[in-house]
């Protein structure tokens, strides 16, 4: 893939849309249709059905019955189906090239195939995205930036821009990209049939969820009996005033658990690295024994990460804090570099000889006890 990451964070990332003519090598479509629509039709997988009908847009959630899209009319319609790169190697494959973000700013990709007009209506995200088009083509139109106070079409489940008047516009055809910042309106229309686009997403935590999160986190680790106390009290001049001394007393044992740096760290990263989909599970039926592992491990086995998981880390001083499904586990010494490699590589070849490690083995059992890793049986 051929475009500069530098220029791109300095020029563009969450500054202004940029049109990318087809930067592959050789671009192939990793997805069929039909897969697409065979993956709307299971139990835990996200999807939706959009269809533009007369009297405005009607939605509808999956999993759909295998006969649904069959049994569809003329009208315009578009199938979204959220995080397909966990299901769908070769999805999961299209996030590596913009790994120049960091992996806990990365969703999931979403994949829609769209009949000849379809789409989901002019709207904005409150996050980055890169609209892949994966095969057909879309007229992709861009408008200003909106925000939470841009009226919006009465509609119960899709926001939708009341009014969009486009400032640029383009047709992507297969392998091109267009980078959307958060807040710009826009809206992509399928030309012709057979229309498929990979939206990779970002995550954007908004400062009330962050808040929500980590006071929800103190107040769960607080001890009942972790109360007020003024053993120094001295009678004042009057009973009704609340002192300064108090005051000063009470915001103490707010903020100094609220500004607590490394604590909020180790918590961020478990909070941020929990499963948004746990239903793609890799746990063994049995714990995996250290044997076990020694053995596969002195043959050479790949090991491959859940593409379900979220892998990161914090370094710190005696080593780094790696952060995978919602639990954390600190490394140091040998475990720094094998936690580095896992968070920056789909699949992992070890030494033959780390077997012999006894924090190796601890870690690599943790992991894939819980499913963030599993060894490659295609190796």
């Amino acid at each position: 893939m051929h475009y500069d990451p530098d220029i791109f964070l300095r020029d563009y990332w969450q500054k202004k849309p940029l049109l990318i003519r087809n930067p592959w090598d050789a671009w192939r479509n990793p997805l069929d249709p039909d897969e697409l629509a065979g993956l709307a039709c299971e139990e835990g997988v996200e999807s939706r059905l959009i269809v533009r009908e007369e009297e405005g847009w009607t939605l509808a959630h999956g999993p759909f019955a295998a006969d649904r899209f069959s049994r569809l009319g003329a009208q315009p319609w578009t199938l979204l189906v959220q995080a397909v790169d966990h299901h769908v190697p070769d999805v999961a494959a299209l996030i590596d090239p913009f790994r120049f973000v960091p992996n806990w700013r990365i969703d999931d990709v979403m994949v829609s195939y769209a009949s000849d007009g379809g789409g989901v209506g002019p709207h904005f995200d409150q996050y980055d995205v890169f609209l892949l088009q994966g095969l057909g083509k879309r007229r992709w139109r861009v408008g200003p930036l909106c925000d939470g106070s841009s009226e919006l079409l009465p509609h119960d489940d899709l926001r939708l821009l009341a009014r969009f008047e486009a400032t640029e516009e383009w047709v992507l055809e297969p392998g091109d990209i267009l980078y959307v910042p958060p807040g710009f309106a826009h809206d992509g229309v399928a030309v012709g049939d057979d229309c498929m686009t990979y939206s990779i997403g970002f995550r954007a935590p908004s400062r009330s969820e962050l808040i929500e999160g980590w006071c929800d986190h103190l107040v769960d680790e607080m001890q009942e009996d972790d109360r007020y106390s003024d053993p120094d009290l001295r009678v004042q001049g009057n009973p009704g005033e609340i002192s300064e001394a108090a005051l000063t007393r009470l915001h103490a044992m707010v903020t100094g658990k609220l500004l607590d740096r490394d604590a909020f760290a180790c918590w961020f990263g478990e909070y941020n690295s929990a499963p948004k989909y746990p239903e793609t599970d890799w746990r063994p039926e049995e714990p995996i024994g250290r044997a076990e592992l020694a053995d596969c491990l002195e043959q050479g086995m790949a090991l491959a990460r859940n593409p379900a998981s979220r892998l990161s880390f914090i370094r710190r001083a005696d080593g780094l804090l790696l952060f995978a499904d919602g639990r954390s586990f600190a490394c140091s010494g040998e475990t720094v570099a094998l936690a580095e490699a896992i968070c920056a590589q789909a699949q992992v070849r070890l030494d033959p000889t780390a077997g012999r490690s006894p924090e190796t083995l601890d870690l690599l059992a943790a992991l894939i006890d819980q499913g963030s890793l599993a060894f490659d049986q295609e190796d």
